[in-house]
């Protein structure tokens, strides 16, 4: 799996989509739940083209996961609902849920931090998704 430069031709890049997904699930069926970061909200970091695909950063007041939404449908791997499926990255192999959200469609995700209650704003959650998005990208060094 490489880095692409050029977008996924089938597929727009999904941070509005995520957005606003994620956005309806704060206010709806994640409202009034204790564990939400009120100094936080719903936030699409970093999406760019990955493998033919869109990997990104989602950061909301309960989590920030490692995002990863189909571009090409003929090398999208698929993987139910609540399944996981280890992704090879250069700084090692994740394990990604499948998921579903109308808004979206299908999409992969990667669990970084959850609850939120370690940020204490926006811009230091970003700064942390920023950072997450290299190291991801970054070779293991080596002891």
């Amino acid at each position: 799996m490489t880095d692409t430069l050029q977008p996924p031709a089938e597929r727009p890049c999904p941070d509005a989509a995520l957005e606003s997904s994620f956005g309806h699930i704060a206010r709806q069926r994640m409202a009034g739940v204790p564990i939400l970061n009120p100094a936080l909200s719903v936030e699409a970091v970093g999406f760019r083209p990955w493998d033919e695909h869109w990997l990104g950063i989602v950061i909301t007041p309960w989590f920030m996961n490692l995002v990863l939404v189909p571009g090409a449908a003929e090398s999208w791997q698929s993987v139910a609902p609540g399944l996981r499926l280890f992704r090879n990255f250069p700084s090692g192999d994740f394990a990604f849920l499948g998921s579903n959200e109308p808004e979206v469609g299908e999409f992969q995700s990667c669990s970084l931090f959850s609850p939120m209650g370690q940020f204490s704003d926006q811009a230091g959650a970003r700064e942390v998704a920023f950072a997450a998005l290299a190291a991801l990208q970054a070779e293991p060094v080596a002891v």
